[in-house]
C-alpha cells in the first residue's frame, strides 16, 4: 500500500452554520494524519473548491483552508469545480507520478465532495478510504450514512498500517 492523504474543501467560504462546529472537530484528526504522512514522507494533497457563488476563489478570503489545519504550501494543492475531486483536475496523474494506490479522504463535505472524490478514486483503480473522524458536514447523520456505504478506516488503523 503507498497511500497519499486528501484534505477536501475545508475552506473558509464553507465554514458557516450547522458546518461550522462539524469542521473545527476534523482538525486535530487531520492535523494527527498529516503528521503521520509527512513523517513516512508520504504525499499529501490539499484539494480545493472554486466557486464564485460561494466566494471560494484564489485571493478571497474564503478560498483558504480553515484555521488551526497544519497546512503547508509546498505541498500539492488541487483545484476543482466539480464535486469529484478527480473530474478535470489532474489528480490521477499527480497520484501515479507519486506511485500510489491508496487515497484516504478527508473534509467537507461528507455527502457530496469527499463521496464523489471517493467515486472517483475508484473510478480510477485507487482504493479509498476515509479516515473516521475527518469528515464534515452539515448533518451529523449524513457523515454517518457516508461512513456506512464506504470503506473506512481509524486514525489508530491508519497507524498501524504505515508501521
Amino acid at each position: 500500500m503507498k497511500p497519499a492523504l486528501l484534505v477536501i474543501d475545508l475552506q473558509k467560504a464553507y465554514r458557516q452554520g450547522s458546518a461550522t462546529a462539524s469542521m473545527d472537530a476534523t482538525v486535530p484528526t487531520i492535523n494527527r494524519a498529516l503528521a503521520l504522512f509527512r513523517g513516512k514522507n508520504l504525499p499529501v494533497f490539499w484539494v480545493q473548491h472554486l466557486d464564485a457563488d460561494d466566494r471560494a476563489l484564489p485571493g478571497l478570503p474564503g478560498f483558504d483552508f480553515i484555521g488551526g489545519l497544519d497546512e503547508k504550501s509546498v505541498e500539492t494543492h488541487v483545484r476543482k469545480t466539480y464535486n469529484d475531486g478527480f473530474h478535470k483536475t489532474g489528480l490521477v496523474g499527480l497520484l501515479a507520478e507519486a506511485g500510489v494506490d491508496t487515497v484516504i479522504l478527508t473534509g467537507f463535505c461528507a455527502e457530496h465532495c469527499v463521496l464523489a472524490t471517493y467515486w472517483g478514486a475508484k473510478n480510477a483503480d485507487l482504493d479509498p478510504y476515509l479516515l473516521l473522524g475527518s469528515l464534515a458536514s452539515e448533518s451529523e447523520a449524513n457523515i454517518r450514512h457516508v461512513e456506512a456505504v464506504t470503506a473506512t478506516m481509524s486514525l489508530e488503523e491508519l497507524e498501524r498500517r504505515l508501521g
